[in-house]
């Protein structure tokens, strides 16, 4: 294993490179996993101009635009780590709104969010239509550990100490989910692309 220093330039020079290569049939799906200290809505945010110069029709959809109900999302509390690891994230309706349209059999109608957390209803946002070629990226934490049908996935991977550090205080409570991320679905044993992101401002390619 060899831990390649890259600048978050170059880093994101480097992943439109390989994803503008990918020709899967119908669209390309690209997991970017990580927890929200590594910042993985950014990262997805930095791939979406480069890709479209690189002649890739892109859609960005975040996964927290992906929550269930509060009713049944905090069911057992607010700050649960355990039902945050395993029940937050709506797969079944990020898998039938975004993946399987966008597979290989897809229609490439794609729904770029489902719920609002802040209003607790559905996002009422309109389908946008993916073309054949078409690059989506979905961006979140936790995203790796269900068998959700990626053609690509990048692991942002920290540090506990550094996952501490760079976590909100008010969110500290999601420490633990983390922890259980690691040890049980091990992502960064087994992504495409992995992503040391101790230091925003110095990143490293994990390869080999």
């Amino acid at each position: 294993m060899r831990i390649r220093p890259i600048s978050p330039d170059r880093l994101v020079a480097e992943l439109t490179e390989l994803l503008s290569r990918a020709t899967p049939p119908g669209r390309l799906r690209v997991a970017v996993d990580g927890a929200p200290a590594a910042g993985p809505d950014d990262l997805a945010a930095a791939l979406v101009e480069p890709l479209r110069a690189a002649g890739r029709p892109v859609l960005h959809v975040r996964a927290a635009d992906f929550l269930r109900p509060a009713s049944t999302r905090l069911e057992h509390g607010r700050t649960n780590p355990d039902a945050y690891y395993a029940g937050w994230t709506d797969e079944t309706g990020l898998r039938r709104e975004v993946l399987d349209p966008a597979g290989p059999d897809g229609s490439g109608r794609l729904l770029p969010s489902l719920w609002d957390p802040v209003a607790d209803r559905s996002s009422r946002a309109g389908y946008v239509d993916l073309p054949p070629g078409g690059v989506v990226l979905v961006s979140g934490a936790l995203l790796l550990g269900g068998g959700l049908p990626f053609d690509v996935t990048v692991h942002l991977v920290l540090s506990p100490a550094a996952l501490a550090r760079r976590t909100d205080p008010e969110q500290r409570w999601t420490l633990p989910a983390f922890t259980r991320y690691a040890d049980e679905v091990d992502p960064a044993s087994f992504a495409d692309v992995v992503v040391r992101a101790d230091d925003p401002r110095h990143p490293a390619l994990v390869e080999g």
